[in-house]
């Protein structure tokens, strides 16, 4: 079958062209059936009886319309489960295909800009013995290790052990893993995008990431413009920048103080009343995050209260979370234990320091910057999708 054609190209062929074309049934018609494969339908006349689900193979003739079949092989059984429409076949095909098509391109363009830059691509570890100690994320443990292992949140500590080597900087594409996260926007299981530069910043690292996005949403749509969940986005650099403290004002109605010290005040008045008016119209920048709220990020030059950690937003929802990173190994530590105390306070389960990323920050690691981006996230701006299950060709609950 190394000669066979593709549905979406028939139209271009000329009347009378020998093709063999190769797919699943998935309708009878009068004197024929209707052929599916991955790019689209085409009309075949026949007079063999096959079955609908079932693949096979025609060859014959393109008379313009339609594929006038001198012979059809079927190479697999039809079945009950694709005719009540709950088969994988029927799950993925359409505009989930079209988005993993998207999604290919997407991880396509990301690989592309980043060897451009001169990053290198890097494949760390997903089980690993410190999954982090963010407050608000729970890890996948993963048993018969010999040792407690879980799968990591986000590669970060090994990441940045491999700046220690003088690489100008590194990415990877890879997946991420959190217990509990089950959403609109969450999956335990998603792809993440994440990428360190030596010697640079949370400003040179904002500039990768409205480069990086513009260059996707030119590859999907033609423009700087994407279809966002509710509404357009424009994704053109520069991008606005807005502080933590002045978005609480102008969304919320109240001041960072009052909120800052109470950490579920000031998340609830984040996630409900600041994010959705995040990106409306124009890709924003979230900046100078409350330093109690940043353990790995540098704090700003001339002020405590605030560390130099951004995210992102498009249409309201978070594409990433970035730093200029810590790299002072005593206050580093100082502040790894504070989120260990805080997880035991609040009776999360309490992982252990990453002896070996700390030991990497003793032996030097030069002022860097860095992302972490999610894949599926900006897929479902760039494609209007609704849901994540929407982007990604198998949710935790389909596997």
């Amino acid at each position: 079958m190394q000669d066979r054609s593709a549905a979406r190209e028939l139209a271009a062929r000329k009347a009378g062209t020998a093709v063999c074309l190769a797919g699943r049934v998935v309708a009878r018609t009068e004197g024929g059936f209707t052929l599916q494969d991955d790019t689209g339908c085409a009309q075949c006349r026949s007079n063999t009886e096959v079955s609908v689900g079932a693949f096979v193979c025609v060859r014959g003739s393109w008379d313009g319309s339609q594929l006038s079949a001198a012979s059809v092989e079927q190479v697999s059984a039809g079945s009950d489960r694709f005719m009540r429409g709950d088969s994988d076949f029927s799950q993925l095909m359409g505009k989930r295909l079209s988005n993993l098509r998207a999604r290919h391109t997407v991880l396509q363009t990301a690989r592309a800009f980043f060897d451009e830059q001169g990053l290198l691509e890097v494949d760390t570890p997903a089980i690993v013995p410190c999954p982090g100690l963010d407050v608000h994320l729970d890890a996948i443990e993963v048993l018969g290790m010999g040792a407690p292992r879980w799968l990591h949140t986000s590669p970060e500590y090994q990441m940045k052990r491999l700046l220690c080597t003088g690489l100008p900087g590194v990415y990877q594409l890879g997946k991420a893993f959190r217990r509990g996260e089950r959403g609109k926007l969450h999956e335990p299981e998603f792809t993440m995008l994440e990428w360190y530069r030596s010697f640079a910043g949370a400003t040179e690292v904002m500039r990768d990431t409205e480069a990086l996005v513009a260059r996707v949403g030119k590859q999907l749509t033609g423009g700087s413009a994407l279809p966002g969940m509710q509404q357009p986005v424009d994704v053109a650099a520069p991008w606005e920048r807005i502080s933590v403290a002045d978005a609480f004002t102008r969304y919320a109605g109240v001041t960072l103080e009052s909120v800052v010290h109470d950490d579920d005040k000031f998340y609830r008045v984040l996630v409900e009343k600041v994010e959705p008016e995040l990106g409306r119209g124009r890709a924003t920048f979230l900046t100078h995050y409350p330093a109690r709220m940043a353990s790995l990020a540098r704090l700003s030059p001339g002020d405590a209260n605030s560390a130099e950690r951004f995210e992102a937003y498009l249409d309201g929802v978070e594409l990433c979370n970035g730093f200029s990173e810590l790299t002072d190994a005593g206050e580093q530590r100082r502040r790894l234990q504070a989120d260990q105390a805080l997880r035991g306070k609040l009776g999360r389960s309490v992982y252990p320091i990453d002896e070996r990323f700390m030991s990497a920050l003793d032996d030097g690691i030069p002022p860097s910057g860095g992302n972490a981006l999610g894949i599926d996230r900006l897929l479902m701006v760039a494609l209007g999708a609704k849901q994540i299950d929407e982007v990604v060709a198998f949710t935790c609950a389909r596997v």
